[in-house]
């Protein structure tokens, strides 16, 4: 197993920073699925005492991205193709096509601005090959629209599942083809939005939802 190096956090927010920390990690595939996480170990890597490493632990297993096992520790939890599609697809598509509808009956010229920002910074990302921030501003891109539905279960729904999902994305950077088609597609999005057909935005979130993680990609 791979050892992160992993640096010393600020005095403050030490919970919120282990698991950031280790979030980012997780995320990124830098600590695989499997990898043990020992309390002591990360404590002492990132110059903490191990109280804000088992709180921060809790919080992550909450997001689904560790597991605890009796007698065994605590292990980073894979995202399984399977749980994709037969487990955040429907979810993401069933929450996202009510958000969107939702949304394009509340959205102003602010809310429209912050939708293009952040395919700029698709567009952006996309030119240095960063495949990372590509897939973090798409996650950014789709909770913005769930926030702007005014739907606060629906963004209660998002949250829980936004960690593994952010997971899968970034996994899965790689298979998104042509980087830069990533910020048209979110472009056709903004378009349904400003439209105002409902029924063309519920066929646009399936669509684009499906664009990149239908099927698991050959070979992998």
């Amino acid at each position: 197993m791979p050892t992160l190096p992993l640096r010393a956090l600020p005095s403050t927010s030490r919970r919120e920073g282990v698991a950031g920390v280790l979030r980012e990690a997780i995320t990124s595939g830098e600590l695989p699925p499997g990898y043990k996480l020992v309390e002591l170990d990360i404590a002492h890597q990132l110059g903490t005492s191990r109280a804000p490493v088992r709180e921060a632990l809790r919080q992550l297993e909450q997001e689904g991205l560790i597991v605890s096992y009796p007698y065994r520790g605590t292990a980073v939890l894979g995202v399984s193709q399977e749980e994709i599609e037969n487990v955040l697809v429907p979810v993401r598509i069933a929450l996202e096509q009510f958000a969107f509808r939702k949304a394009m009956d509340r959205m102003g010229d602010d809310d429209f601005t912050v939708l293009e920002g952040i395919v700029e910074s698709m567009e952006s990302a996309a030119a240095r090959g960063d495949l990372g921030e590509i897939a973090d501003d798409d996650v950014r891109f789709h909770e913005a629209v769930v926030i702007f539905s005014g739907q606060q279960h629906c963004l209660q729904i998002w949250r829980s599942i936004q960690p593994r999902v952010r997971a899968y994305f970034r996994r899965d950077a790689s298979y998104y083809g042509n980087p830069s088609d990533v910020a048209g597609q979110h472009r056709e999005l903004i378009d349904v939005l400003r439209s105002g057909d409902a029924g063309a935005a519920e066929k646009a979130v399936v669509t684009h939802i499906r664009t990149h993680f239908s099927e698991p990609p050959a070979g992998a």
